[in-house]
């Protein structure tokens, strides 16, 4: 083997090494709760390429979805202990979190003011994907979410984020 392989060799997996320990340090993991994966499944556009569904319904309610070339909707079930976090991460795309039992707090990456947003049973919080969130049981009971994700096929439902800084935890 040439020595320029060699070096190419040495520096990639140096690259690598060093990517996976930043991930490690500057990620913010959970801590205090457990997933359940219920289902994920891909919808593709059964014409052209743009998955398009509208529904609406008079005289004031509709919906629209539309991706291309396709989606990803993931449902997923959290519990989350008192004191339990999601710890600093984003989404691919819109989560629609519904709160099934207890009270979560959610914060985010944007508010430099860091202010909580309370949701408590049969209440939900919609998270754009834009930018990096927390949710935390900061009450004294177990918490459960039921959480639907809209991603690109085959993408990564989480992806952790380092803590910005913009709150006192």
């Amino acid at each position: 083997m040439s020595g320029i392989r060699v070096s190419k060799r040495v520096f990639v997996g140096a690259a690598l090494a060093v990517g996976i320990s930043a991930g490690l340090i500057w990620g913010t993991p959970s801590s205090n709760s457990s997933s359940t994966l219920i289902g994920r499944a891909t919808f593709r556009p059964t014409v052209g390429d743009v998955l398009h569904v509208h529904r609406g319904l008079p005289p004031d309610w509709g919906g629209v979805v539309q991706a291309r070339p396709a989606l990803d909707v993931a449902v997923q079930m959290i519990t989350f202990q008192p004191g339990g976090h999601s710890g600093w991460h984003r989404h691919p795309g819109p989560v629609f979190i519904s709160v099934v039992s207890g009270e979560m707090t959610f914060y985010e990456s944007n508010d430099p003011d860091c202010k909580p947003t309370v949701r408590h049973a049969g209440e939900g919080f919609l998270d754009t994907g834009d930018h990096a969130h927390i949710a935390r049981n900061e009450s004294g009971a177990v918490a459960t979410n039921v959480v639907t994700y809209f991603a690109p096929p085959g993408a990564a439902l989480r992806i952790d984020e380092p803590n910005p800084g913009n709150c006192p935890f």
